[in-house]
């Protein structure tokens, strides 16, 4: 069987480098056709370094990185240094990328792919803020019928937020994109932080990762441990949880997660609940589902998938 095609936009972000790592370690399972780079987590011009940096820690200076939009659609930009540094990756010391950005826009990227390639043959793997997909479904509304499937990391419901008290913080940067993403027909998994919290890398796993002894592990370890500071003292938690990497697990391994068809709605009126994920998950609501919200994960099986695959790079 052929890897699954995808691409995956995203504003890395010590998760999002794990989730992008674990990606690149199975190119017999997945074939990245490029990275698309959003502002999120750090603005755009160090999430598009970030992910270069990434690409380049794997062995992988192939894969295309193209930088995309630089704001939300009608929002100022909110970023999130006070969780992952102020260049995003803070925790390993990586050298500075030495391989260029693509050439043209993430965005123009992202429509011609899936225009290229036959219908449903591309997953879209978002891992921040939905600009760069909302944008490319208004400039191209004909690519929604070809995307294969969404498979994102955002969004809450009975975790509530993490940037505020309801909204999640990738659905919080730009409600309006996430508001055009989820009403865009496509078929969407949604993984929130009901089960990104249940992926917690406490200390045993954290060894493994650095266990592997390779420049990989010890960056993963590394990251990890900048990362988890803000959660422990936040939360209370044993660990950081991974968000990202549940998103490129579940297409591996998606026996991994349980999660139920239903119908999720984005706020995008009150400021109060703004970017908040409406998930009707008890049904009790006549809307139409429209995407499978994930509400659990074999954590075990997490990360003996992400420590095995990690090692092969």
């Amino acid at each position: 069987m052929p890897p699954r095609k995808i691409i995956i936009d995203t504003d890395p972000g010590q998760d999002d480098a794990v989730a992008i790592l674990l990606a690149l370690a199975c190119p017999d399972e997945l074939e990245v056709l490029g990275l698309t780079c959003v502002a999120g987590n750090v603005p755009l011009d160090l999430t598009s370094k970030n992910a270069r940096i990434v690409c380049e820690l794997a062995g992988r200076t192939d894969v295309k990185v193209f930088a995309g939009c630089d704001r939300p659609l009608g929002r100022e930009l909110v970023t999130a240094e006070h969780v992952h540094g102020k260049t995003g990756l803070d925790g390993p010391n990586l050298p500075d990328p030495t391989m260029p950005l693509a050439e043209g826009h993430a965005v123009d990227f992202i429509i011609e792919q899936l225009r290229e390639y036959a219908p449903g043959t591309i997953t879209l793997c978002p891992l921040g803020p939905l600009t760069n997909i909302a944008t490319a479904l208004q400039k191209a509304p004909d690519i929604a019928r070809r995307v294969a499937k969404i498979v994102l990391m955002g969004g809450g419901y009975f975790e509530g937020g993490n940037i505020t008290p309801t909204a999640e913080f990738n659905i919080y940067v730009d409600p309006q994109a996430a508001d055009i993403v989820f009403k865009s027909g496509i078929p969407i998994v949604v993984m929130p932080l009901d089960v990104t919290h249940k992926a917690l890398v406490t200390k045993p796993r954290n060894d493994a990762f650095r266990a592997l002894n390779t420049p990989v592990g010890i960056a993963v370890a590394q990251m990890t441990d900048f990362f988890e500071r803000f959660d422990k003292e936040k939360y209370g938690s044993a660990g950081a949880p991974l968000h990202d990497p549940c998103v490129t697990a579940y297409l591996l391994k998606p026996e991994l997660f349980t999660g139920r068809h239903i119908n999720v709605e984005i706020e995008v009126q009150s400021e109060l609940t703004m970017g908040m994920t409406v998930a009707d998950w008890w049904g009790v609501t006549d809307r139409e589902p429209n995407a499978t919200f994930i509400g659990d994960l074999d954590a075990d099986g997490f990360f003996d998938l992400l420590t095995e695959r990690l090692g092969r790079l």
